[in-house]
């Protein structure tokens, strides 16, 4: 029996569709954001050390695999094709002396990196932050790398009503510039991912971010990044020691990326 030309080409190339349309799954990623850890919990930011080490040891038991950051943007950006099943980003913001004490010796343990988003004027400054001794350690070990959370970690949206407008745009472009700039001449490499502090942003915020050089930007929104995020302004999960982490994690399933 003989099939007309176009039935036959569409019963050949039928296979190659539909690999197309598996090779546009996208892996869910679960961002997770910690603060501060300690022996018991002092305010809302608070994980215990315990309860951190517990996470750790729960996703290399699952079969979970943290991947840096970056490896996430690169993906979002496509850079890069792939990413493994269960992937799982791990961050932490402000810079807590608690990162160097508590923080790093466990994620030297399990060996997974982490990405650490500091506003420079309290390095080496204030009693509760870190110095930059400690962070050049971590930065050496491999596993941590140095993004920006701001100059100071200012509230805009009462900066944007106590200021002028040109005041206010030259208050936002010192924020976002000296931060990038002092991280990078203390640490010798781009800076050009953003936490937005408190996770205020809007779009006059992105397109000043975005001048002054960052490719990606991230929020406290409680959700898995997914490819239909705007990429300045990707969702995180904002770490509590009430958070319940398995099922966190079962509600962002994650599939492997072609």
């Amino acid at each position: 029996m003989k099939y007309p030309i176009f039935i036959l080409i569409l019963f050949l190339i039928q296979p190659a569709g539909a690999a197309l349309a598996q090779n546009t799954e996208y892996s869910v990623v679960p961002v997770l954001l910690y603060h501060r850890l300690g022996l018991s919990v002092t305010d809302a930011m608070t994980v215990r050390t315990a309860v951190f080490a517990a996470q750790l040891a729960y996703l290399k038991l699952h079969d979970y695999t943290v991947i840096p950051l970056r490896h996430l943007t690169d993906y979002l950006a496509g850079k890069t094709t792939q990413l493994p099943a269960r992937a799982v980003v791990i961050c932490a913001d402000d810079g807590h002396e608690s990162v160097y004490t508590a923080l790093f010796p466990l994620i030297r343990r399990y060996h997974v990196p982490v990405t650490l988003f500091i506003y420079p004027s309290a390095i080496s400054n204030a009693s509760y932050a870190l110095t930059w001794q400690q962070l050049h350690e971590m930065q050496d070990s491999g596993l941590v790398d140095i993004q920006s959370h701001s100059y100071w970690h200012p509230n805009f949206k009462k900066e944007k009503v106590r200021l002028g407008k040109d005041a206010y745009e030259k208050f936002v472009r010192v924020q976002l510039v000296q931060s990038k700039s002092v991280l990078e001449k203390q640490f010798g490499k781009p800076v050009d991912m953003l936490a937005w502090p408190f996770g205020i942003y809007d779009d006059e915020l992105i397109r000043a971010a975005s001048a002054a050089g960052y490719v990606a930007a991230f929020t406290i929104e409680r959700r898995a990044v997914s490819h239909t995020d705007n990429v300045m302004a990707l969702p995180r999960f904002l770490m509590t020691d009430q958070v319940q982490f398995e099922k966190l994690l079962a509600a962002s399933p994650s599939k492997a990326s072609p």
